[in-house]
Order: C-alpha cells, then sequence, then structure tokens
C-alpha cells in the first residue's frame, strides 16, 4: 500500500487503532514550547525528533480524524486543484462543479482544455456555502419554533 491509498479509502480498524493510540501519546507530549522529542527507530538507530506546537497540533488533528475513521485529503493551500479533486473537496459532482464553475460562482483558469482551481477559491466558495446553510437551518429553526408555540 501506498501513503496516498488512505486518500482514496476509508481507514481499516488496524489504521484506526494505531492512528488513535499515536494521537493520545502525542497528545500528552504537546507543551506550549512544541512537543517533546519523539524517538523514531530506524536501522537500529534511534532518532529523536521536536516539532513546533503548531506541527503537533497539525499531527494530532490529522490523526483524531483516522482515529474516526475519516477518510482524510491533505491540500496544500496554493495549489491548483483538478475538477474532479475540487468536486471531492465540496463533495458535489463533478458536472454541478462545472456549473458552478461556468456560472461564476468559483473563480478558475485554464491549462490546456483542462479547468483548475485554486485552493483558496475553492475554500473560500466552501466557506461561503457553509455560512449559507448555517444561516438557513437557523432560520428553519426558528420557524419551527414559532409553529410550535403561536
Amino acid at each position: 500500500m501506498t501513503s496516498s491509498d488512505l486518500a482514496q479509502r476509508l481507514p481499516n480498524e488496524r489504521e484506526i487503532g494505531q492512528a488513535s493510540a499515536a494521537m493520545a501519546l502525542l497528545s500528552k507530549s504537546l507543551k506550549p514550547s512544541g512537543v517533546l522529542p519523539l524517538s523514531v527507530r530506524q536501522n537500529d538507530e534511534t532518532i529523536e525528533i521536536a516539532l513546533e506546537p503548531s506541527i503537533g497540533k497539525m499531527v494530532i488533528e490529522l490523526l483524531g480524524h483516522v482515529a474516526r475513521g475519516e477518510m482524510v485529503t491533505l491540500v496544500p493551500y496554493g495549489a491548483d486543484l483538478t475538477t474532479q479533486k475540487a468536486a471531492d473537496l465540496l463533495n458535489v459532482s463533478r458536472p454541478h462543479l462545472t456549473k458552478l464553475l461556468t456560472g461564476g460562482e468559483i473563480p478558475f483558469h485554464k491549462v490546456g482544455s483542462h479547468r483548475r482551481i485554486k485552493a483558496p477559491d475553492l475554500m473560500a466558495y466552501k466557506a461561503g456555502r457553509d455560512a449559507r446553510r448555517s444561516d438557513a437551518l437557523d432560520r428553519l429553526q426558528a420557524l419551527g419554533q414559532e409553529f410550535e408555540n403561536p
């Protein structure tokens, strides 16, 4: 198996268990000044590494997702995304994403005949979409309460 396998499938029980154990150990070692030095054995040699707090928190968050059995994809902030990758990140079909692109809702550029989306543009669209959904749910909940208590 390659390291990219986990971006294409849910973690198995063994991976979930390992991630959970690693997350617990790393969480205990996280201090405001960083993660206490970690020992890694490689070819009968012990190597110590220390992580900055921000990196330690990111690794712990990643392990937390795997420990909950979630599929994880890392996207560098400045990355150009294919339409399929962008659709996957929004959890929509590629044809629906294409409609969003051609409708001007998400900026894109072309590389040859292929559309590419900047990760920050996609994340901005996603944040706006999620905020609109949250507002709509809040309004719906308020209407439901008005209906129950006229």
